[in-house]
């Protein structure tokens, strides 16, 4: 029987399904494909689904933002803004093209503004040039999200922090919600110090950010912002030589608070605990520590200290590592003495201990379950697995060496993998490259389809091969891997090795 295969355009598709469809898009490219096809389409993509919110940006493969190619964003500034400026209510924009946008048009309707990649020079001319945000714009903006580019700015003076957060809340009169953090891939090193008593606002109710110390954090809850409900805090450091203010005062508006930051001796007794005890109405808590320098681990007990005084919690997702030197302990608590602490815990914990004989160091890692968090610090062989669909960037360190099947269990429980780097000088016992059965998975070929980033630098020579010998694992294209140049042309043998050859070519090398 002859069958009529017929074909199916878009165009014959019904409002419904070709919204649904539309929708799994990014707005932008539905907006520069389908504006000015035809009048239905036109009265499709007119929807705010695509117009209230438009990123006039690029992200990259590793999440880097980028400036739209200039033939692109000059049709948005010509023909697509004209029509539906009235409809945008957040504008995201790369710097080298925020007065190209935001000169085209009069935005009546904008209450958010996403400006990225800026420079001192940008920052500059943005808060101080009239023309680019007239006095009607400025009252609107209710959500401010700014990028600082680390490439820009490799250093900055916490005067100059403390002068941009001053004319900010002078500028954007009704800010209700800020985010200012400097913006890397993957290693983000500008520390922002905004203690100041001219950074302040009574307007306030959400604030991202990334500070200099503790002390800092403090003067952000010393009354200076007394409207703020939400409060997600970045330091890179805390230690007890940090100079604190004497602030004791409750935080009752205080709603949600995240801080993530690396702890360095007893600083959670002494300084984490008596600024969460100051907040009593807390409905949400986030927790992500790195501990160094402690006697004891933190477990379930210690996380009671500080919930005990918060009635209102209900959800609290912790992800703490604590590493405690083995250097005269002689009774440390085992993993189900760990998890007999969290056994009045409503939500499951989950709990693992490692000791690492030859640093003289072991380490403590509790975490709530499900995992949310953008990176997994030091996965080792102790390792059980589970699915982990946040996780982006691993590292993998120990002192036994990682087997083959180590790294599968890796590329299953992280399936978004974007960075990988591994610490281990161990040397594989088991080097077989090829499935010793058909029926052997543990020899399988694996693969990293999203993998951007491999860093090898630290890695014993057996692990620079399991990722380049093409029948221990399959590469994506164009992933970087960092190494020592000269090391790398000795294991590839001058990239002449037969079996390195094929990821070798996927590759971009480093350049010593």
């Amino acid at each position: 029987m002859n069958m009529k295969c017929e074909c199916i355009h878009l165009n014959d598709l019904p409002d419904e399904i070709l919204l649904i469809i539309l929708k799994k898009l990014i707005n932008t490219e539905v907006l520069y494909s389908l504006i000015g096809v035809n009048k239905r389409l036109n009265k499709i993509v007119y929807d705010s689904n695509f117009t209230s919110r438009v990123a006039l940006i690029k992200y990259s493969s590793d999440d880097t933002i980028h400036p739209l190619p200039w033939q692109i964003l000059d049709r948005f500034c010509l023909q697509i803004l004209p029509e539906i400026h009235h409809k945008i209510e957040w504008l995201d924009i790369e710097s080298s093209s925020i007065e190209h946008v935001l000169l085209s048009r009069n935005y009546s309707n904008l209450s958010g503004l996403g400006l990225y990649n800026l420079g001192i020079e940008e920052i500059k001319q943005l808060l101080t040039d009239k023309s680019l945000l007239n006095d009607i714009v400025k009252s609107q903006i209710v959500s401010l999200a700014i990028g600082i580019s680390a490439c820009k700015i490799p250093y900055v003076t916490s005067d100059i922090i403390k002068h941009l957060f001053t004319q900010i809340f002078i500028m954007f009169t009704d800010l209700q919600c800020l985010t200012f953090v400097p913006y890397s891939t993957w290693h983000n090193q500008m520390i922002f110090d905004i203690s100041s008593s001219t950074v302040f606002s009574s307007n306030l109710l959400e604030l991202h950010v990334k500070l200099h110390n503790f002390t800092d954090c403090l003067y952000l809850l010393d009354g200076r912002f007394s409207q703020l409900c939400t409060l997600d805090v970045n330091i890179f450091m805390i230690n007890s030589s940090h100079s604190v203010i004497n602030n004791q005062e409750k935080l009752p508006n205080l709603k949600c608070f995240s801080l993530e930051c690396h702890l360095v001796g007893d600083v959670y007794s002494e300084l984490i605990v008596s600024l969460l005890q100051r907040m009593p109405n807390l409905e949400q808590l986030n927790l992500y520590f790195l501990i160094f320098g402690r006697k004891t681990f933190i477990e379930g007990n210690n996380l009671k200290d500080i919930i005990n005084y918060m009635p209102q919690l209900n959800k609290f997702m912790f992800n703490i590592r604590s590493n405690v030197s083995t250097e005269n302990q002689t009774n440390l608590p085992s993993n189900e003495d760990i998890q007999y602490t969290f056994r009045d815990y409503k939500n499951q914990i989950i709990s693992s201990i490692d000791y690492f004989p030859k640093i003289q160091d072991v380490e403590c890692h509790i975490y709530s379950h499900p995992y949310v968090w953008k990176d997994y610090k030091n996965v080792t062989n102790s390792f059980s697995g589970g699915l982990f669909k946040c996780v982006r960037e691993v590292l993998l360190f120990d002192e036994h060496p990682f087997e083959h099947e180590f790294f599968l269990l890796i590329s299953q429980s992280f399936p978004f993998l974007k960075k990988i780097s591994i610490v281990n000088e161990t040397k594989q016992k088991n080097q077989r490259s090829r499935k010793s059965n058909s029926d052997d998975e543990n020899f399988s070929i694996i693969e990293y389809p999203h993998l951007i980033v491999l860093d090898l630098y630290e890695a014993h020579n057996d692990y620079v091969k399991q990722f380049l010998i093409d029948t221990k694992t399959c590469l994506p294209n164009d992933v970087y891997l960092c190494i020592n140049h000269k090391r790398l042309k000795k294991i590839t043998n001058n990239f002449k090795r037969y079996e390195t050859r094929i990821n070798c070519s996927k590759i971009r090398y480093p350049v010593d």
